[in-house]
C-alpha cells in the first residue's frame, strides 16, 4: 500500500511524515506533489500550514494534483485532512478574503471567536476532544483525550452529523470532520501523542 503525503511547499512535513511512517508497518509513505503518485496512492493525506488563501492557491497551482485528489475521493480512496488540510476541505474560506475550497465537506472556514476574553486567538495549545460522533478512525478515541491545536479559524459545518469531535474554547470549537471515505482534524495528529498515533493508525487501516 502506498500513502500520499501531499506537498504544496507549504509547511514541514518532517514531523507528518515520521508520524506515518511509524505508524505504517510496511506502507509506503510518499511525500509528493506529483498528481500521478496520488492517482496510484491508496490513501491520500492532506496536510496545510499557515493561511487559507495561501494554502489553497498553493494546491491550485501545483499542475493536475487537486485534479487527482478529487479524482481519488470520487474513487473512493481515504482521505485525511491535517488542520489547513482540513479546512480546505470546506466549500468556502474567509480568512483574509472570501476563497473557495473543495467543496468535499459542506461549510465555511470562520474566525475563532471566544465567548471569554482572556482567551487568546489563535488558540494554541492541549486541548480536550469532546467526541460526539462514531467513526472507525476514531476507534479508541474518547472524550478527554487530548490533542493539540494551532490556528485561529475554524471549520463550521453545514450538516452538524459531519462534526464528530469539538473541544470547548470560550464556546465549541470543531476538532474533527467526516463525511464518507474524508475525515480531517483540525489538531496535529503527528504532535498529538497517543492520541494522535492512534488516529493515523486507524486512518491506515481504515477501509471505507
Amino acid at each position: 500500500m502506498t500513502v500520499a503525503l501531499i506537498d504544496i511547499g507549504v509547511g514541514n512535513l518532517h514531523s507528518a511524515e515520521k508520524a506515518f511512517v511509524r505508524m505504517a508497518e510496511g506502507r509506503a509513505i510518499q511525500v509528493t506533489s506529483d498528481p500521478e503518485v496520488v492517482r496510484r496512492a491508496e490513501r491520500i493525506v492532506l496536510p496545510g500550514d499557515g493561511a487559507f488563501p495561501h494554502c489553497r492557491r498553493a494546491l491550485a497551482a501545483a499542475p493536475g494534483l487537486e485534479e487527482a485528489i478529487l479524482e481519488a475521493v470520487r474513487a473512493g480512496k481515504p482521505l485525511f485532512g491535517i488542520c489547513v488540510g482540513m479546512q480546505l476541505l470546506a466549500s468556502v474560506g474567509h480568512e483574509f478574503e472570501t476563497v473557495a475550497g473543495l467543496g468535499l465537506i459542506p461549510g465555511e472556514v470562520v474566525r475563532i471567536a471566544p465567548a471569554d476574553p482572556a482567551l487568546k486567538v489563535p488558540h494554541m495549545g492541549w486541548n480536550d476532544l469532546v467526541v460526539t460522533g462514531s467513526h472507525p478512525v476514531l476507534d479508541g478515541v474518547a472524550t478527554g483525550d487530548h490533542a493539540y491545536f494551532v490556528h485561529s479559524w475554524q471549520m463550521r459545518v453545514a450538516d452538524p452529523a459531519h462534526r464528530l469531535a469539538h473541544v470547548d474554547y470560550g464556546g465549541e470549537v470543531t476538532a474533527i470532520v467526516g463525511r464518507d471515505n474524508v475525515i480531517a482534524t483540525q489538531f496535529h495528529p503527528e504532535k498529538s501523542q497517543a492520541t494522535g498515533l492512534r488516529i493515523i493508525r486507524n486512518f491506515l487501516g481504515w477501509r471505507p
